[in-house]
């Protein structure tokens, strides 16, 4: 049973577990609801507090059955195949109780090791996927663990040296154009630090990392990028800035002739139109907030976030914690987001079982 190929049993559903996230938030409420949603189609095993879980889905939905699982019994015996009646959790328990809306520092290192679980069973061969569910960055540091996100933390875990992320979902409003996909080429940096961070070798990778998921992990036979500039109208010949020409240009051209369909630099402000969109695969951008407004107004709701060049696939919500609904009770969150997520992840998972 390899990590990248789990064995589905005959028949069955495939199995993905999903993170549930800052307990406090309404990851536990979106996780559960999308989870049931989804159950003739996927074994969703849930990863948290079992007890706190199951209370949960109660209050969501008496209907809905939580059968707890300890790590140690999934080590010594795998997942057990439980039918569509019922909704598996593997027990992680908090530390602290929760009171939604309210973050406490005390479940910090219980969040992360929902994704120390979620990472250990993929290398098992328990699960094909994992679907995260959004978490409280801060929580995490306050506990003592320097943690810049779900992104930066799978890489390290997994010992890859560079991913991509990359965020997806059906547009609203644009015609022609089925499906958006905005990579970024830096994450979670200042500003003022990203011209730095881009370099021809790093802009190269990140082509490279595009194009193989793209193939490998989606299904697209060859895959067409298209490439913003960093500056206005693309730093206009230069008068506006170096980058396009000293970077980002010459990384196009040795990307090109590895035989990547990527193409640009194209200014940011005009990129995101139909005439462009309706025949590219994703969109490159060079920093977060270039291209994630476009996308999150577009998809929000029905937008998810996946991580690129991991040996894992790894898909997510396109939103917060959202503390304030969580702290009005359950009923409030959508888990549409949630729901893409894992349909995507399984979409993937289907999509690598044939490369």
């Amino acid at each position: 049973m390899s990590a990248n190929h789990p064995v589905r049993r005959s028949g069955g559903r495939p199995v993905i577990c999903i993170t549930t996230g800052e307990p406090a938030g309404i990851g536990p409420e979106i996780s559960i609801r999308a989870a049931w949603a989804m159950r003739e189609r996927v074994n969703c095993v849930l990863l948290g507090d079992a007890a706190f879980l199951a209370l949960t889905a109660e209050t969501i939905d008496p209907a809905i059955r939580i059968s707890a699982l300890s790590l140690q019994a999934v080590r010594n015996g795998g997942v057990p195949h439980f039918g569509p009646d019922r909704l598996c959790a593997i027990d992680i328990p908090l530390a602290a109780h929760v009171v939604p809306g309210t973050l406490d520092k005390e479940n910090g290192r219980a969040v992360l090791a929902t994704l120390d679980a979620a990472i250990e069973g993929i290398q098992a061969g328990w699960f094909e996927a994992v679907a995260t569910a959004p978490l409280q960055k801060s929580t995490i540091n306050d506990a003592g663990v320097a943690f810049s996100g779900h992104t930066e933390y799978f890489a390290d875990r997994t010992h890859t040296a560079q991913v991509v992320m990359m965020l997806a979902g059906e547009p609203h409003g644009i015609e022609g154009v089925p499906q958006l996909r905005v990579a970024l080429a830096t994450t979670h940096l200042p500003l003022k630090d990203v011209p730095a961070a881009l370099t021809v070798a790093g802009l190269g990778t990140t082509l490279d990392i595009i194009h193989h998921d793209l193939k490998n992990k989606f299904g697209l036979a060859t895959p067409r990028i298209l490439v913003t500039g960093l500056n206005p109208h693309a730093g206009e010949n230069g008068y506006l800035g170096r980058e396009e020409i000293d970077v980002i240009g010459p990384a196009l051209a040795a990307a090109q002739a590895r035989g990547i369909d990527a193409r640009g630099p194209y200014p940011a402000d005009t990129l995101f139109q139909p005439k462009y969109l309706q025949d590219a695969d994703c969109v490159l951008a060079m920093y977060h907030d270039q291209g994630l407004p476009v996308l999150k107004y577009a998809t929000f709701g029905r937008g998810i976030n996946v991580t690129l060049g991991l040996p894992l696939i790894r898909t997510s919500v396109d939103h917060g914690t959202a503390l304030d609904l969580a702290a009005r009770g359950v009923g409030h969150a959508d888990c549409g987001s949630m729901e893409q997520a894992i349909g995507a992840a399984l979409g993937m998972a289907d999509a690598s079982r044939l490369n």
